[in-house]
C-alpha cells in the first residue's frame, strides 16, 4: 500500500516539543486513523532560524525534507544577508524547496510593498537554484499572480490552495501544481471544493499545514500528518476515483515536483 506524503508541515513549531518523536513513531506507521501510514514529510521554514530547525529535522530523520524562505509574515526582517543564508541552506542536500514565500493580506504583519518585493526576490533565489517554490497566498490572489506572470521560469506548489476554480485553471496553465489541507473538509469550503474540478490528477497534493488546519472531524485541534486521511479522503470522494489510486498519485506527484522519483 502506498504511504502518503504531506508536502506542508511546521514541526519544528513548539506545539510538538512535548512529544515530538513519539509522534513520528507513531503517524509513519498505519493505523486506525490513516491506514496508509506516511512515506515523506516536507517542513517548511518562515526565516532563517526555523528554516535550520526544519534542516535539522530532516538531517535527524529519512522521511523528512526541508524547504527554506521568508515567509510574508516575516518580509520586514528580510536582508541581503538573509538572502546569502537562504542560499547557503538551500544547498543541503535535505533542502527541496525554497519556502514557504509568498504574500499575505489577511494578517498584514508585513507591509505589502515589502511582502511583494520579498516575494519576488525568493523567486529570483529558486530560478536560479532551479528549485520549486511553495506559494503562500493568502487574500492576495491578484498580485501573487501578477508576480509569477513576470517570473515564467517558476515553478512549485500553492500550498493550501484557497482560490477559485477559475484561478486553478490559471495556476495549472503556468505550471504549478495544487495542494490541498484540511480546509477542504469545512463545511464552509463549498467554493474552494468545486476548485477541484479544475485541477487535474496529475498536479494534486495533499498536505496538513500542521500543527494548523486539523480537518474535520478534528477541526481545532491540533493538526499532524496522520490526519490528512480526512483530506485525501473528501479528494478521492470529489475526483470520484478509489482512495488508494489517489494515495499513489499524490504520492507520486509530490515525489516529482521535488525530485525525488524513486525515493521510498
Amino acid at each position: 500500500m502506498t504511504s502518503l506524503f504531506d508536502t506542508h508541515a511546521h514541526y519544528n513549531d513548539e506545539k510538538f516539543d512535548a512529544d515530538r518523536e513519539q509522534l513520528f513513531a507513531d503517524i509513519i506507521t498505519p493505523n486506525e486513523v490513516n491506514p496508509f501510514g506516511i512515506g515523506f514529510i516536507l517542513n517548511c521554514g518562515t526565516d532563517i532560524q526555523t528554516s535550520r530547525e526544519c534542516i535539522g529535522l530532516a538531517e535527524a530523520h529519512s522521511f523528512m525534507r526541508a524547504a527554506v524562505g521568508f515567509h510574508p509574515h516575516e518580509a520586514s526582517a528580510y536582508s541581503v544577508e538573509a538572502r546569502d543564508e537562504i542560499m547557503r541552506l538551500a544547498s543541503s542536500d535535505k533542502v527541496v524547496a525554497i519556502g514557504e514565500i509568498g504574500l499575505d493580506y489577511h494578517y498584514d504583519f508585513s507591509p505589502r510593498e515589502v511582502q511583494k518585493q520579498v516575494f519576488s526576490d525568493q523567486l529570483d533565489l529558486a530560478e536560479k537554484l532551479n528549485m520549486p517554490v511553495i506559494i503562500h497566498d493568502r487574500e492576495a490572489h491578484g498580485d501573487v499572480m501578477d508576480i509569477l506572470s513576470v517570473h515564467k521560469n517558476s515553478f512549485g506548489i500553492f500550498h493550501s490552495y484557497s482560490g477559485s476554480g477559475e484561478m486553478a485553471k490559471q495556476v495549472i496553465k503556468m505550471g504549478f501544481y495544487v495542494s490541498y489541507s484540511g480546509s477542504l473538509t469545512f463545511n464552509s469550503a463549498v467554493n474552494l471544493r468545486e476548485s477541484v474540478k479544475y485541477v487535474p490528477l496529475d498536479r494534486l497534493l495533499i498536505e496538513t499545514d500542521s500543527p494548523y488546519l486539523a480537518p474535520v472531524p478534528y477541526r481545532g485541534k491540533r493538526n499532524d500528518s496522520s490526519k490528512m486521511y480526512e483530506t485525501l479522503k473528501k479528494l478521492a470522494e470529489l475526483k470520484e476515483i478509489p482512495i488508494d489510486e489517489l494515495a499513489k498519485i499524490t504520492s507520486d506527484n509530490a515525489k516529482r515536483i521535488f525530485g525525488m522519483v524513486g525515493a521510498g
